[in-house]
């Protein structure tokens, strides 16, 4: 699993004032939970780039004035109109405690249904699981090397972890192959002269 290192400093002052103060110097106010204290500190906004602006999970290990934390990313804020990140919560993960995150879910095989001219379609990207810091994973992979045309593979067909609780409803679709209207109009075109053949024969 990857590791962003973050750089923060200590807020001293909190409040609406503060934070705009901080914004107007270029950085990102952010309070991190899970301590024996809730701490108040600011980041620059290109450090927490690579954790905010992909599609994998990642920790983030926040070195706050010389004493490090690793964490998860719980919330980010963005401006409504420029989408600048204006606030950022983190979570300080203790060992033994379980936490909830969401994981993206990655594929492996190749479904016969893609094979035969369907389109993957991708209905869920992220899974929401809990697990204690130890035993968390990066992401969760599905195999859909039997997925094949017009079907769906659900959160429930997630092959199980030690340690990791899936949280998502068992029953949502994940993935399906869909037909494309070439191949339907194809399939339909086909019975259609299948059945003027029989009725001929008739």
């Amino acid at each position: 699993m990857e590791i962003v290192a973050i750089k923060g400093q200590v807020r001293s002052d909190v409040g609406k004032k503060s934070s705009k103060a901080v914004r107007k110097e270029g950085l990102v106010p952010c309070v991190l939970y899970g301590t024996k204290e809730v701490i108040h500190f600011t980041v620059n906004p290109k450090s927490v780039k690579d954790l905010i602006y992909t599609p994998d999970f990642k920790l983030a290990e926040i070195d706050i004035d010389g004493t490090v934390y690793r964490t998860i990313l719980k919330d980010t804020q963005f401006h409504p109109v420029s989408d600048a990140i204006v606030h950022l919560d983190f979570l300080a993960l203790v060992e033994g405690h379980k936490v909830k995150i969401e994981v993206p879910v990655r594929f492996k095989g190749v479904s016969p249904g893609i094979k035969l001219g369907g389109k993957l379609q991708q209905n869920l990207r992220r899974v929401k699981i809990k697990s204690t810091p130890e035993q968390m994973v990066g992401d969760l992979t599905l195999d859909i090397s039997e997925l094949e045309l017009g079907s769906a593979i659900r959160v429930r067909d997630i092959a199980a972890i030690d340690g990791i609780e899936i949280m998502s409803p068992a029953g949502t679709p994940v993935a399906s192959v869909e037909i494309p209207r070439a191949l339907k109009s194809a399939t339909s075109a086909a019975e259609g002269e299948e059945e003027e053949e029989t009725e001929e024969e008739v």
